[in-house]
C-alpha cells in the first residue's frame, strides 16, 4: 500500500509540474516532438508543423490531457502502422512511404479535434462539451487506425460491412471481429485518458460509443464513397472523426 501511494504521489507531482509549465515550454515540447517525428520518418516536415500547431491549439483549449490524447493517438498509431510492416507489404495493404504521414493525413485525423478546440476559445462556457467531442474524435481516429492496421494482420475472417459477406482482406470497407475489438480497445484508451484528466463519469462511456460509431462510419464510407472513388481516404477519415465526435456530443443532450 505504501508503495502504491508513493507511485500515485509521484504521478500527481509530475502532472502538477506539467500543468504549471508556461506556454513557451509546451511550444518547445511540441517543436522537439515534431522534429523527432521527422527524424524518425513518421511525419513529413509539413505534417510535423501541422501537428505541432494543432497540438498547441488543443493544449490551449483542453490542457495537458487534451495534448495527451493527441500524443497517444499519434504514438499508438505509429506503432500499429510499423508493426508487422513486412507482412502488410507482402499482402499489399501497407501504408505508402513506409507509413510516413503527410499534412493532409494529420489534418484528416486531428482536424476535427482542432476545430472543437477553436470552439472552446470562441465559446468558453461550453468548454467541457467541446472537450468531450474532441475526445470522441480521437476515440474514432485511434479506433479506425488500430482496426485497419492490426485487424488486417490479426483478423481471421473478413467481411464487407455493407453486405456482411466475406470479402478480401485490406479492401476499403472490409472489417473483422478482431479488428473491431482492437479498435474498441483504442477507444477505451482515449476514454481512460479523458477520465484521468476530467473524472470517471458518463462521458467516458459516451467517448467509447462515439469512437465505435466513428470507426464503423469509416468502414461504411470506405465501402461506398471511397470504393467508388467519390471520396479519398483523407476525406473519409475526416468525416468519420466528425461523425464520431458528433455521436459523442449528441449523447450529452439525452
Amino acid at each position: 500500500m505504501t508503495y502504491n501511494v508513493g507511485i500515485l504521489g509521484k504521478l500527481i507531482s509530475i502532472l502538477n509540474i506539467l500543468f504549471s509549465l508556461p506556454l513557451w515550454s509546451i511550444s518547445l515540447l511540441l517543436i522537439v516532438g515534431a522534429s523527432l517525428s521527422v527524424w524518425q520518418k513518421k511525419l513529413t516536415w509539413t505534417a510535423a508543423i501541422t501537428g505541432a500547431l494543432l497540438g498547441f491549439l488543443i493544449f490551449l483549449s483542453a490542457g495537458f490531457f487534451g495534448l495527451a490524447m493527441l500524443g497517444t493517438f499519434f504514438l499508438v498509431g505509429s506503432v500499429a502502422t510499423a508493426l508487422n510492416f513486412g507482412t502488410k507489404h507482402k499482402l499489399g495493404i501497407a501504408e505508402g512511404d513506409k507509413g510516413q504521414r503527410k499534412a493532409g493525413q494529420v489534418w484528416a485525423n486531428a482536424g476535427v479535434a482542432g476545430l472543437f478546440s477553436a470552439l472552446t476559445l470562441i465559446d468558453p462556457q461550453n468548454t467541457h462539451l467541446f472537450v468531450v467531442a474532441m475526445a470522441g474524435s480521437f476515440s474514432s481516429a485511434i479506433a479506425d487506425t488500430l482496426s485497419s492496421e492490426l485487424g488486417a494482420v490479426y483478423g481471421t475472417k473478413f467481411y464487407n460491412i455493407t453486405t456482411l459477406q466475406k470479402d478480401a482482406r485490406g479492401l476499403n470497407g472490409v472489417i473483422s471481429i478482431e479488428g473491431c475489438l482492437i479498435g474498441l480497445g483504442g477507444s477505451i484508451l482515449i476514454a481512460l485518458i479523458y477520465a484521468l484528466g476530467y473524472g470517471f463519469d458518463e462521458f467516458v462511456v459516451y467517448i467509447i460509443f462515439g469512437g465505435t460509431i466513428g470507426n464503423l462510419s469509416d468502414s461504411l464510407l470506405g465501402a461506398t464513397l471511397e470504393r467508388k472513388k467519390l471520396m479519398g481516404n483523407n476525406g473519409v477519415n475526416f468525416l468519420s472523426t466528425l461523425i464520431g465526435s458528433l455521436a459523442t456530443l449528441s449523447l450529452c443532450f439525452l
